[in-house]
């Protein structure tokens, strides 16, 4: 199980270092955060049944873990805001105003918000979310609906 495990998460590294981008706005914090992820994963892989893909199950205990981290803080009263260096993506050009305007908006999405929004921008679909989110298909098509508006409301101010 070790070497599989192992080549589990080097193979899906990336995804896991995405939700950490994600939800820390350090790097400190996304080292501790990828280490917890890790170490959930380490203890959820002796039941894993490949009944969903893969990295459906590595998004669903990856956000689950970042999200309660998050409420950890917020009830210990030490959560920091997210700051533009949590949404470092790279891109062609970085230069890009409306990209930049684009994550600083995310940024003020709530953690589920912003949850399914990086998973529609991985192109996951409806039912991916909905499995990774414990949400029905037609609640993740709310949710989107919800979060374009949010953010167009939030882009037109400013």
């Amino acid at each position: 199980m070790n070497a599989a495990f192992q080549s589990l998460i080097a193979e899906h590294q990336g995804l896991i270092f995405k939700v950490c981008n994600m939800y820390c706005d350090n790097r400190e914090d996304k080292e501790d955060l990828f280490q917890d992820i890790v170490l959930q994963l380490w203890r959820a892989y002796p039941s894993f049944r490949a009944e969903a893909k893969v990295s459906t199950w590595l998004y669903q205990v990856a956000l689950n873990n970042a999200i309660a981290r998050l409420r950890k803080e917020k009830r210990t009263q030490q959560f920091e805001r997210l700051n533009d260096a949590a949404f470092n993506v790279p891109a062609e050009n970085n230069s890009d105003e409306r990209l930049s305007d684009m994550y600083a908006a995310i940024k003020q999405l709530t953690e589920i918000e912003r949850a399914v929004t990086m998973l529609y921008m991985d192109d996951c679909s409806y039912r991916e979310i909905g499995e990774i989110l414990g949400l029905t298909e037609s609640n993740v098509g709310v949710k989107l609906n919800k979060v374009k508006m949010k953010l167009r409301a939030i882009l037109k101010q400013g």
